[in-house]
C-alpha cells in the first residue's frame, strides 16, 4: 500500500535525524493545530478529523494515494463566516481503494476540506495551474455578491494520483488550516476489520499468515527468562553471541513490541498491572544491525532450514506455505526482552502461550480502541461525558475543586473538556488509537441531531435566539455537501485520526497489481525498459511474458508482495534500490533466464576453448570490453589467458559435471548462477535445486524466482548499500554486489523512476526518454 500525508514538506525528505522511522511524518505530525482535536471538539460534539496548517503559506495540499474524485467545490472568493472573506468553502473528497495482504483489500475516503479559493493564489505566490485541470475553474453557482459557496460537484469519474495538488490550505473562522478527515463506510469498514483483532482485549495468535509492521508479543506471568539460552559455550551458540543477561520468571503479564530499522532490531516492554496500567521497563532498545545479520543468524541457528528460521526471527512464526522445520526444539526461536525492572534475559517465542501479533491486526497493545455505541464519550444527547471519556481513556480522575464539582452549565463543561484535554498528559496521543463510529458534520441529515440543542436547550449558545441559529445553519450548509456524493445520508461512518491512519498504514508494504503495474516506466532507455504500456505492464507482474517470447512466469504480483514481507523491503528506498537491480537484471521483467543458447552457457560457465577466445575476440571485441571481460589485454593474451579464467571460475563454483554451463545459467529475478549457487540455496530452503528438471524452477516458477533473489539480497548484505541513500553512487554500490553485466544507467533509471514512484518526493525525474507509467483507462 503506498500512502503519504497531505503535506510533503522538503524538511520531510531532507531529514539527517536516522533515529526518525518515519521522518515525513514525524514533520507533518507537527502541523496538527491544538484547535481541531480529533475525535472531540471543545464544544463536546464529534470532530472526526484533524486541523493542519504548514510551516509556509504555500505548501501544497496533496492526494495521499491513488483515488477517485466523489464531490469537490472549488471557490473564486473566500466567504463570510463571521467576518468578511474569513472562510474557504473549498474541498476535494477521495475515495481510495488498495491491498494490504493476500485478498485484503482497503476501501477508505479521504476528505480537504477549506482549500484556499482561487483569488488568494497569488497573493501566496502560487500559478493555479498546478491543480488539476478540473480543480482550476470555480464550480458554477458562486457568483453571488457578497460571495457564497457554489454547490459542490460529484466527481463524474475523475481520477487522481498520490501526491497530485488538490489546493493550498485556506482556512475558517479567520483560522488558517485545512480540515482532513479519513474515514471508511460501514460496510468496507466490517469488511476489512471483521478480520483483525480491532477492539479485541484477549487477542490470540492469528492462524493465517496477513502480517506487516511492528511485532508484538503478549507474554503471560511466570514465563521463564534465561540468562542465556542452553548450549551456549563462552558466550556464544552455534556461533551466534548471545550476552550474558539474567534468569527468572516475569512476575507480571508482559507486552512487548519489536521492530527493525535501518538494520537494528528496537524492543520496548511494558509490564501490564491487575487494573491494565502499564509501566515501561525497556524503550526502543536497539540490538545494533540484527537484522543485517538476520541471514548469517539463521543459517547458524537453523541448519536444517534457514529460510523457516528466518522467518522464525524476523516474525516470531513462519508464515511460507508448508515449513520444513519440525515443531518443538527446532524452532526455538530466543529473543531478548527485559522482564522486571533492571532484568533482561532471553526467552523462547516458539511457546504457545505467548500470543504474537503484527501491525496487521490492530491489537490493543498498540492502542487501537473501538468507539462506538455502549464503548463511546457521547451520551444520550450527542455531548462528550468527561466521566466517561476517562474510563475509556483508562486515566485517573482529575482532582476537582468544590468549585468545579459544582459546575453544570454547559460552557463550564466545555471548559472542563479543554482543561482535561490540554494538561492530562498522553490524552492526544490515546486519541490517535480512537477508531470512532460518529455522523458526518458535512452530512446534512444529521443537523438537528447535532445542533438543535443550541437552540432548544437552556444555557446553550442559540437558546432564545432563533435568528442567530438560523444565520448559523445557513452557513453550516454553505460548508456540507453530502448530497454531491453517492454515499447514504444519515450513517455513521467509521473515523481514523487521519494522520495516525497514514502512519500506520506506511509500514504496510504489500502493493497492489495498480501500484505495482506502475513501477515499470511507459518509456525508458531502449537498453532498459524501452516502451510498455499500461495493460503490458499489468500482464508482466500477472500472466508472466511467455507470450512475448519471454521467459518469465505468471504470478511474479504476489510472489514480489511475499518476498517484500519476508526480507524486509519495507520502505520505498529500499524496494527501489532492489527493483532498479531486478528490472535491469530481467529486462524489464521479461526473463526470468539468462539470455542465450546451450554453447553460449557452455562457453561462460563451462569450457572456454582457444578457439571460442579468438572467434570472441574477432566478432565481439565491443561487447568483451562493455562487460569488462577483455581488460585491455591484446589478441594473443586474451587467447592465452581468458580459457583458463573461465575454467578456474567454474570449478570454484562447483560447474564440473558435463553441461553444468547451460544447467546453472543464471534464472531468478536476480540471476542466480552456479551449481554452488543453486546447491546454496537448495541448503537455505530445504530444498533440492540441483537435480534435473529442478533446476528450471528459478525460472518457471515465480515464487522461487522473486524468494531466490530475496535471498541473495540479504546473504549478500546489499541492504546496508540500500539504506544508505538515494544517490548514483548508492545505486552503484548495489550494483557492485549484484554482480551484474554492464547496465548501470539503466539501473540508475529504474532506481529514480522506482523510488519517485515509491517515495514522497514530488517531481518526476526529469530526463528525456522517461515516461511515467500511466492507466490507459484514464
Amino acid at each position: 500500500m503506498i500512502i503519504s500525508p497531505p503535506f510533503l514538506p522538503v524538511a520531510g525528505m531532507t531529514s539527517t535525524n536516522l533515529a526518525l522511522t518515519d521522518p515525513m511524518m514525524s514533520v507533518v505530525d507537527e502541523f496538527e493545530l491544538a484547535h481541531g482535536v480529533y475525535p472531540i471538539a471543545f464544544d463536546r460534539r464529534w470532530h472526526t478529523g484533524v486541523h493542519l496548517y504548514p510551516a509556509t503559506q504555500n505548501e501544497k495540499v496533496r492526494a495521499i494515494a491513488d483515488g477517485e474524485v466523489v464531490a469537490y467545490r472549488v471557490c473564486q472568493h473566500a466567504i463570510d463566516g463571521g467576518t468578511p472573506d474569513d472562510s474557504n468553502a473549498g474541498f476535494v473528497l477521495l475515495k481510495h481503494t488498495s491491498e494490504t495482504g493476500d485478498g485484503r483489500t482497503l476501501t477508505f475516503y479521504s476528505l480537504y476540506m477549506h482549500l484556499l479559493a482561487l483569488s488568494a493564489y497569488s497573493s501566496v505566490g502560487v500559478d493555479g495551474n498546478v491543480l488539476p485541470e478540473f480543480l482550476r475553474l470555480p464550480s458554477p453557482g458562486g457568483s453571488l455578491n457578497p460571495p457564497v459557496a457554489p454547490p459542490a460537484q460529484a466527481g463524474g469519474g475523475k481520477k487522481v494520483s498520490r501526491k497530485d495538488v488538490l489546493g493550498l490550505p485556506g482556512g475558517c473562522h479567520g483560522q488558517r488550516h485545512i480540515h482532513f478527515e479519513i474515514f471508511m463506510l460501514p460496510e468496507d469498514f466490517d469488511r476489512y476489520f471483521g478480520a483483525t483483532q480491532l477492539g479485541n482485549t484477549q487477542p490470540h495468535t492469528p492462524a493465517g499468515t496477513d502480517y506487516w509492521g511492528h511485532s508484538y508479543y503478549i507474554i503471560p506471568a511466570g514465563q521463564t527468562f534465561v540468562a542465556q539460552p542452553p548450549g551456549t559455550v563462552n558466550g556464544k551458540l552455534h556461533g551466534i553471541t548471545f550476552d550474558p543477561l539474567h534468569g527468572g520468571q516475569n512476575t507480571l503479564p508482559l507486552h512487548v513490541e519489536s521492530y527493525f530499522h535501518r538494520g537494528s532490531k528496537y524492543t520496548s516492554v511494558w509490564s501490564v498491572a491487575a487494573d491494565g496500567s502499564r509501566t515501561p521497563l525497556v524503550t526502543d532498545k536497539p540490538e545494533s544491525e540484527y537484522e543485517y545479520k538476520l541471514y548469517e543468524r539463521a543459517t547458524k541457528l537453523y541448519p536444517t532450514c534457514p529460510s523457516d528460521g528466518y522467518e522464525l526471527l524476523r516474525f516470531g512464526r513462519i508464515l511460507s506455505g508448508s515449513p520444513s522445520l519440525p515443531a518443538g526444539a527446532a524452532k526455538t526461536t530466543w529473543i531478548r526482552a527485559a522482564f522486571a525492572a533492571g532484568q533482561e534475559g532471553y526467552i523462547d517465542l516458539n511457546n504457545e502461550k505467548i500470543v504474537k501479533l503484527s501491525d496487521a491486526d490492530f491489537p490493543f497493545l498498540a492502542n487501537w480502541q473501538k468507539v462506538s455505541e455502549g464503548n463511546s464519550p457521547f451520551a444520550s444527547d450527542g455531548l462528550c461525558d468527561i466521566d466517561r471519556l476517562k474510563a475509556i481513556l483508562g486515566t485517573a480522575k482529575e482532582h476537582q475543586t468544590q468549585q468545579e464539582q459544582g459546575e453544570h452549565e454547559e460552557y463550564q463543561k466545555e471548559e472542563a473538556l479543554v482543561r482535561y484535554v490540554r494538561n492530562t498528559a498522553g490524552v492526544r496521543d490515546l486519541f490517535k488509537g480512537f477508531v470512532c463510529q460518529a455522523p458526518s458534520e458535512w452530512d446534512g441529515a444529521n443537523n438537528d441531531a447535532r445542533y438543535g440543542k443550541l437552540l432548544s436547550q437552556q444555557g446553550e449558545f442559540y437558546y432564545g435566539d432563533s435568528a442567530g441559529y438560523g444565520k448559523f445553519m445557513a452557513l453550516l450548509k454553505q460548508f456540507q455537501f453530502w448530497d454531491a456524493t453517492h454515499l447514504q445520508p444519515g450513517v455513521k461512518l467509521w473515523f481514523f485520526h487521519p494522520l495516525q491512519f497514514i502512519r500506520y498504514f506506511r509500514r504496510c508494504g504489500w502493493l497492489s497489481l495498480r501500484e505495482q503495474t506502475q513501477l515499470l516506466p511507459r518509456r525508458s532507455m531502449p537498453t532498459a525498459g524501452g516502451s510498455i504500456s499500461w495493460n503490458k505492464s499489468a500482464k508482466r507482474f500477472t500472466n508472466g511474458t511467455l507470450d512475448e517470447g519471454g521467459t518469465a512466469p505468471h504470478g511474479l504480483s504476489a510472489a514480489f508482495n511475499h518476498i517484500f514481507r519476508k526480507y524486509g523491503f519495507c520502505g520505498g528506498l529500499r524496494k527501489a534500490h532492489f527493483l532498479a537491480q531486478i528490472f535491469k537484471e530481467t529486462g524489464a521483467l521479461q526473463f526470468t533466464s539468462e539470455y542465450g543458447d546451450a554453447a553460449y552457457f557452455t562457453k561462460m560457465y563451462e569450457n572456454y576453448t582457444t578457439q571460442d577466445a579468438a572467434y570472441d575476440f574477432d566478432h565481439k571485441h565491443a561487447w568483451l570490453a562493455t562487460n569488462g571481460f577483455l581488460k585491455n589485454r591484446d589478441r594473443p593474451t586474451y587467447i592465452a589467458v581468458r580459457p583458463g579464467e573461465i575454467h578456474d571460475k567454474a570449478v570454484s563454483n562447483g560447474n564440473v559435471q558435463p553441461g553444468d554451463g547451460p544447467r546453472f545459467r543464471g534464472r531468478g529475478l536476480i540471476h542466480l548462477t552456479w551449481r554452488d549457487g543453486y546447491r546454496n540455496y537448495g541448503l537455505y530452503r530445504a530444498k533440492d535445486y540441483t537435480t534435473d528438471p529442478a533446476p528450471d524452477l528459478l525460472q518457471s516458477d515465480a515464487e522461487v524466482a522473486a524468494d531466490s533473489a530475496g535471498y541473495f539480497w540479504v546473504k549478500t548484505r546489499i541492504s546496508v548499500k540500500a539504506d544508505h541513500g538515494a544517490s548514483n553512487q548508492d545505486v552503484q554500490a548495489c550494483f557492485r554486489l549484484v554482480g551484474g553485466a554492464g547496465g548501470l544507467p539503466e539501473r540508475q533509471q529504474f532506481f529514480r523512476y522506482a523510488y519517485f514512484i515509491l517515495g514522497d518526493t514530488c517531481n518526476m525525474p526529469a530526463e528525456v526518454g522517461l515516461e511515467r507509467q500511466m492507466d490507459s483507462t484514464q
